[in-house]
């Protein structure tokens, strides 16, 4: 697909390269137009670099070719990351200023826009104006992320994340995807009224004062999932185990550190939950004795350290849960010489009882860290009922599509 990326004068610029990459790695021939504002965050050469395209910004730039207007046109599909809100107004007034404005006028493709600023300017009375006309002419409008803004202020502005603008991409340049797609967005108001309880990131276990048994768990699929049941309609809360990521306005959240302190935040909070996910890698085993202060080096000896298995989180809320109520596991699988992925998924599912079990296979740079998942999820026998690949946002989209086939 031949996508044209608007690339505006905001300090958010810089997620913008991680979207083309992103992009790029799923086969789309990406140009890049940056005002000439917004080459003082990004250098033109980073665009260039990353697209194998010029990168141009002047209207008069390669003449000839008619560039202002033939870069609308041939674009199979539109995206503005990020939109400040000065560029906001000069799409909603059709203003053709510079070349990404005309380009713009030009084009007859879908265009998404994905707005960054201060709170106190996406919520002013001109801006909201601009969004409803823009919206009013069929262009999708992503709402901003709350968290973290420049400087020491927080709140409704924030650029999402690269993940989650792909996977609004996706939606947008396809709204009818076939069963199980990776490119579904979920329907608005299919889970309205329902309480989802997610876990997310991944547990610390206690060596001493200083030292954890961990793992790279980002937490990046588990905060996808609360946003997209946001999105969908849930009430959601999060128990989030070392997880440093914003979530979004009105999802609730509780902060755990051990797998202990996530079994108990889980448990209190799937009392009243619908549906229970268990995103979270939550460790397997922990130091039997914890030290309460850091260890030391003691010559050249070496150290041994006593494991005790953690509780079963994910088998004991299967066994409690309520009638009606549905519990989702996630495993996180490498192949070996006793079996492959699947097989290894396959066996847990049928071991844990949840209704669901999602299975992704982690690694050197697969699944945790990573921008992109790709699952399979398996039914109680372990029998494959669905699958996506792609950015985490729209890989939780289709699964809670398989959460709501199960409801």
């Amino acid at each position: 697909m031949r996508v044209l990326l608007g690339v505006t004068g905001g300090i958010a610029a810089y997620k913008a390269a991680l979207v083309l990459r992103l992009l790029k790695e799923e086969g789309h021939d990406v140009r890049v137009v940056p005002t000439a504002a917004s080459l003082n965050f990004v250098g033109r050469a980073t665009w260039e670099a990353l697209s194998g395209h010029p990168a141009p910004t002047d209207t008069f730039e390669d003449v000839p070719s008619v560039q202002h207007v033939r870069l609308g046109q041939r674009a199979d599909a539109v995206l503005v990351a990020p939109a400040t809100a000065d560029f906001l107004a000069q799409m909603a007034a059709g203003r053709a200023t510079d070349l990404l404005g005309n380009a713009l006028l030009a084009t007859e493709a879908p265009v998404l826009v994905c707005p960054a600023m201060h709170t106190e300017m996406w919520n002013d009375p001109a801006v909201v104006a601009n969004v409803a006309t823009l919206r009013s002419r069929g262009v999708t409008v992503l709402e901003p992320a709350v968290g973290r803004l420049t400087g020491p202020d927080s709140g409704p502005g924030r650029l999402p994340d690269p993940e989650d603008i792909v996977g609004a991409f996706h939606g947008m340049v396809d709204p009818t995807p076939e069963p199980f797609s990776v490119l579904t967005v979920g329907t608005w108001g299919d889970l309205d009224g329902v309480s989802v309880v997610i876990s997310a990131g991944g547990t610390r276990e206690p060596i001493d004062a200083v030292r954890y048994l961990g793992n790279r768990s980002s937490g990046h699929q588990g905060f996808a999932l609360a946003e997209a049941a946001r999105e969908r309609g849930a009430t959601v809360t999060v128990v989030a185990a070392n997880v440093t990521l914003p979530l979004g306005e009105g999802i609730g959240r509780v902060d755990v550190e051990t797998a202990a302190q996530l079994a108990d935040a889980v448990r209190e909070a799937a009392t009243e939950a619908d549906v229970v996910i268990m995103a979270a890698a939550v460790a397997d085993y922990r130091v039997a004795e914890a030290s309460a202060t850091k260890l030391k080096k003691d010559g050249d000896a070496g150290l041994t350290l006593e494991l005790v298995q953690t509780e079963d989180v994910l088998a004991g809320l299967a066994a409690l849960r309520r009638e009606g109520q549905i519990i989702v596991g996630f495993a996180a699988e490498t192949g070996d010489a006793s079996g492959s992925v699947l097989e290894h998924g396959a066996a847990k599912a049928r071991r844990k009882g949840a209704d669901l079990l999602v299975v992704n296979e982690v690694g050197e740079s697969k699944g945790f860290g990573t921008a992109a998942n790709s699952v399979v999820m398996l039914d109680a026998a372990g029998e494959p009922v669905a699958e996506a690949s792609g950015p985490k946002l729209a890989v939780a989209h289709a699964i809670l599509d398989a959460i709501v086939r199960l409801r």
